[in-house]
């Protein structure tokens, strides 16, 4: 049976492929199951500084859940609701990830694919990138749990443009309307992505898994105890702080060790 999804761990860097180029790297169920368990064992790792996060090939980052399943796997509201349960727990642990995820889009990014790079942190995509979400064509609307990282990143009138109308959009449109965060030439990709990684992985791991912290924090509007106040400074009593204050006077690059 072919592996669905891969992983792998270079030093700092971890890679995870939606592998099914067949299929424009749908995703069946147990791709779902197996994505959400992915990105919690990496969670746990604390030696990780980033994930990039992309489909096999160059012809799709994902094309959304694999609908010729559907039929015996999603045929009804009962049969939905369990599968929507399980693409909600694998959203939720991209979400909650404290790792900065960044994903590398090429060509057809629709659907349940759109939502999995909704909920990485950075979105990067090349000239060729396609997005949507047309699950109007087949009659169902957005669950809720699948239509909240959209929501959040889009807004309510963009995203009921690109639900009620069901159009694809380009990179470009992607861009202006803020659903991807740059865009690149195809032969381009891999190397601004991983450059981007890189960036991401030079910085302190302690103050980035805190600032995603904080910032779903505010972004949930919930409003902040002392302790949770008093936790978000705690970066400030590291090691990586002391070398990044004395990196800074001294006009060296800092090198953090995440402790």
């Amino acid at each position: 049976m072919i592996e669905l999804i891969r992983a792998k761990i270079e030093g700092v860097i971890a890679t995870i492929i939606l592998n099914n180029p067949e299929k424009l790297n749908a995703l069946p169920l147990r791709s779902w199951k197996k994505l959400g368990e992915t990105i919690f064992l990496l969670s746990q790792n604390q030696v990780l500084r980033c994930i990039v996060l992309r489909g096999a090939g160059n012809k799709a980052f994902a094309a959304g859940a694999d609908i010729s399943e559907f039929k015996e796997k999603r045929s009804n509201s009962k049969q939905a609701i369990a599968y929507g349960k399980q693409v909600a727990v694998t959203l939720d642990q991209l979400i909650m990830c404290p790792i900065p995820i960044v994903a590398m889009i090429s060509g057809v990014c629709t659907g349940g694919g759109l939502e999995i790079a909704c909920c990485c942190d950075i979105r990067i995509s090349s000239q060729s990138g396609r997005f949507g979400v047309p699950i109007k064509n087949i009659g169902h609307a957005f669950a809720p749990s699948e239509m909240q990282p959209v929501l959040s990143l889009l807004g309510p009138g963009i995203i009921l443009e690109l639900l009620l109308e069901g159009q694809i959009w380009d990179a470009e449109q992607a861009l202006k309307r803020g659903l991807v965060n740059r865009i690149v030439a195809e032969e381009k990709l891999e190397a601004e992505v991983y450059a981007t990684a890189n960036r991401i992985a030079d910085g302190s791991p302690l103050a980035a898994r805190m600032t995603k912290r904080v910032l779903r924090m505010l972004v949930a509007g919930k409003p902040f105890t002392q302790k949770e106040l008093e936790e978000s400074y705690k970066p400030c009593d590291s090691l990586d702080y002391q070398e990044g204050l004395r990196a800074f006077l001294a006009k060296e690059k800092p090198v953090f060790k995440g402790s």
